[in-house]
């Protein structure tokens, strides 16, 4: 197996290519159900003999392609074998928590509780060495990202429109350079300071993990952020309806502020059907076109982090240097996301599209589980980190006012 070992970057794109050829062949497994409103629900939908049924194919699916990426890598397969089962039934009691309907309106998403209860675990309990050892956060953040580009579609940007391509531009590249500014001027790593860039700037957790992947960033600051991303988001979601209403704004343009600065998906849309129809329309399609522009800053971030970063030698920072340093991982995001925007029929993507989402989500979650039960608590409380909120409070204030201004000029004097 020596011979065939090969780059945690080049597995996570093999694994997360082959994973959607088996997809888009038809070949999917029955998803459970993780959503359940109250404690019947929860009884009678979730813990039914059908639905774990569905859930141990699920884990078969998934035991198997973590052993195929264990052999490309060269990790030892009875250290998968032994792992791998406990981290995935405790990613499933995070997904059966996540999938209250509650939580999940207030824009709460599974991976905060893939991450809370991996802390709880590893702060409470004495993990086992072999346990610790064979976790592989990493390579399941980089296949979860992989499949995250057949969900990053540039048809997304046509549905915005102008007007909303316009402000997703605008708003992207104005609001990631005016945080990345103040992370600096605050003296916070320059790490630490591209994750928070782009997660207030884009698309919160899912910039902010595709930009630890791409800089190979720190495991500790990346739960630091998405936990910031999640915690933040919660009070928006009431904050922006009232401001809105307020200021009298229309529901195409109070849309278009909320899905320019709420960071995660699921807050915009619970905001924007707090305020109506137009305002949820309109939200969720400023949100899709701004995650569609994730593609194009981690391609950026790689070769810029690629250029950047000095070795102890000072080699010059030649092509060949450049292509030895880059997150291979990208590409293969980059290619999903082009392929499945511009060379798959639509049919094709709709039908495949759902099932891969799940699958991605589900390696998220394995890989914050994974994140938990390697993180002391005590490293995430740093002076660094406070100062890291601060920077992140003051760029999302940035947002809200330079985002409003965006909306006010295309959505009011233009439209």
């Amino acid at each position: 197996m020596s011979k065939l070992k090969i780059s945690e970057d080049w597995t996570s794109t093999i694994v997360g290519w082959f994973i959607i050829f088996l997809v888009v062949f038809q070949l999917k497994p029955h998803w459970p159900s993780f959503s359940w409103p109250d404690a019947d629900a929860l009884m009678n939908k979730i813990f039914t003999l059908d639905n774990v049924g569905h859930a141990l194919i699920v884990f078969c699916f998934m035991f198997l392609m973590a052993l195929i990426a264990g052999l490309f890598t060269g990790k030892k397969l009875k250290m998968i074998v032994a792992s791998f089962p406990v981290v995935f039934f405790l990613t499933l009691l995070a997904m059966v928590v996540g999938g209250n309907k509650f939580l999940k309106d207030w824009g709460f998403e599974t991976v905060i509780f893939s991450l809370l209860i991996g802390l709880f675990i590893s702060n409470i309990f004495s993990i086992p060495k072999w346990l610790k050892e064979a976790l592989s956060s990493e390579l399941f953040v980089k296949i979860g990202l992989v499949l995250l580009g057949t969900t990053v579609l540039f048809d997304d940007l046509l549905k915005a429109g102008a007007l909303g391509l316009i402000q997703s531009c605008v708003v992207v590249f104005t609001v990631w350079n005016f945080c990345f500014w103040l992370c600096r001027k605050m003296k916070i790593d320059k790490e630490m300071s591209l994750m928070l860039s782009s997660a207030v700037s884009i698309c919160g957790v899912s910039a902010a993990v595709a930009t630890a992947g791409a800089i190979k960033g720190d495991k500790t600051k990346l739960s630091y952020v998405v936990s910031l991303v999640l915690v933040v988001a919660v009070p928006m979601i009431l904050i922006m309806p009232g401001l809105a209403k307020l200021m009298g704004l229309p529901e195409d343009m109070a849309g278009a502020w909320i899905g320019g600065t709420i960071d995660t998906t699921g807050a915009v849309a619970a905001t924007g059907a707090i305020y109506g129809e137009v305002a949820l329309q309109t939200s969720t399609i400023v949100k899709f076109s701004q995650n569609v522009l994730l593609g194009v800053a981690a391609f950026l971030i790689s070769i810029y982090w690629s250029y950047s970063k000095k070795e102890v030698t000072e080699e010059k920072p030649t092509l060949k240097v450049i292509w030895l340093r880059f997150p291979k991982f990208v590409l293969g995001f980059v290619a999903a996301s082009l392929v499945f925007s511009f060379c798959v029929a639509p049919e094709v993507v709709s039908d495949a599209k759902p099932i891969l989402k799940n699958i991605q989500g589900m390696w998220f979650a394995l890989a914050f589980m994974s994140i938990g039960l390697e993180t002391d608590f005590k490293s995430l409380i740093t002076s660094e980190n406070r100062r890291s909120t601060y920077a992140f409070l003051g760029a999302q204030a940035f947002n809200v006012v330079f985002t409003l201004l965006v909306a006010w000029i295309l959505f009011g004097l233009i439209a």
